[in-house]
């Protein structure tokens, strides 16, 4: 009889209330291949709505679940916490605020045999029923507004330079370490980073199926765009690489409208202000007509607000970044503070 192995679902988290509960319920009902047992790690950041006192209680009546500290209170540190306590063969991380396809952790464990892959998951998915969650779940699904990432296809398979969360074998983390615990985000992309330039592959399937809930309204979209744009120099800056053009785009577009209105206020006329504003506005409208042709056209009003708070809010955030990288070569604290 062939010996029972285990894989570790390791996830973060910080006030979730009102999800926990049901995201383990999920996570602890995956359809494992046979010989194959789930250990399921949640990481507290200091939970002060009930969330940790909740995970303590279901943690008395299930022995496959593990709660642990996080007093860091952010993603990368809680991951590494996890990390330290798996016993999993195999790694898999999960999010509190997604949703998974029963097969999820089994497609896992066969997109990596089959691949041999150092890491392997599967696209990213965003869903909203309607209103603002809608218009940016579908924004975020098109491929216009992405920059053709391969990570928001939900039917390429091959390799990649990054997958949505992440499924790796023990020895990946042994191989190439965990997470960097000076990133609020883009922990994971920088891993992806370090993996593929130590000469390992990241394998994405669409047999991987989840659907993550994004954010409910547009001050909330912003800061989590303004964080991604503000971390990602960090990023850079570490490996010495240069961004790719859909990464550079928004910060070069802010730099040039930040500076045509300094000169427009140093009496050089409005001309060259107005003629990027009014680009961009044309922008907007195309890619808000190809994301409503092919979602709904009842969001198109909310579109173009949705696209400019992503790409604008990256912008800002990008330029911070690199002045912050630079400069100081360390974040600030107010993109520091999660909040979703």
């Amino acid at each position: 009889m062939a010996a029972v192995r285990t894989v570790s679902v390791i996830v973060p988290c910080r006030n979730e209330r009102d999800h926990i509960e049901a995201f383990c319920a999920d996570a602890l009902a995956q359809q494992l291949p046979e010989y194959w047992q789930l250990q399921l790690i949640v990481a507290d950041g200091g939970s002060d709505d009930g969330t940790r006192e909740r995970l303590q209680a279901l943690s008395r009546t299930e022995p496959r679940l593990t709660l642990v500290d996080n007093p860091q209170r952010i993603v990368s540190a809680g991951l590494n916490r996890a990390l330290a306590v798996a016993a999993g063969a195999v790694i898999v991380r999960m999010d509190v605020h997604t949703r998974y396809a029963a097969d999820y952790v089994a497609q896992c464990l066969h997109a990596l045999e089959r691949s041999g892959a150092d890491n392997v998951g599967g696209p990213w998915r965003a869903e909203g029923r309607d209103g603002w969650p809608g218009a940016i779940a579908a924004a975020f699904q098109s491929r216009w507004v992405a920059g053709g990432a391969r990570s928001r296809s939900l039917v390429y398979e091959g390799e990649v330079d990054t997958v949505y969360l992440g499924c790796w074998p023990r020895a990946t983390f042994d191989r190439f370490g965990g997470f960097d615990e000076a990133l609020v985000r883009n922990q994971d992309d920088e891993h992806t980073l370090r993996i593929v330039l130590g000469g390992g592959r990241i394998w994405q399937s669409p047999a991987i199926r989840s659907v993550y809930r994004p954010r409910d309204s547009l001050g909330a979209l912003w800061r989590q765009w303004l964080q991604y744009g503000y971390w990602k120099p960090f990023v850079m800056k570490k490996h010495g690489q240069a961004a790719a053009w859909r990464h550079r785009v928004p910060g070069l577009f802010v730099a040039a409208v930040a500076l045509a209105a300094l000169l427009a206020l140093a009496g050089a006329g409005a001309a060259p202000l107005l003629a990027l504003l009014g680009a961009y506005a044309l922008v907007l409208a195309g890619l808000s007509l190809a994301v409503a042709s092919t979602s709904s056209w009842s969001l198109l009003w909310r579109l173009p607000l949705v696209v400019a708070a992503q790409q604008i809010g990256y912008g800002v955030g990008t330029l911070a970044g690199v002045w912050d990288a630079w400069r100081h070569g360390h974040g600030r604290e107010r993109f520091a503070r999660l909040t979703r």
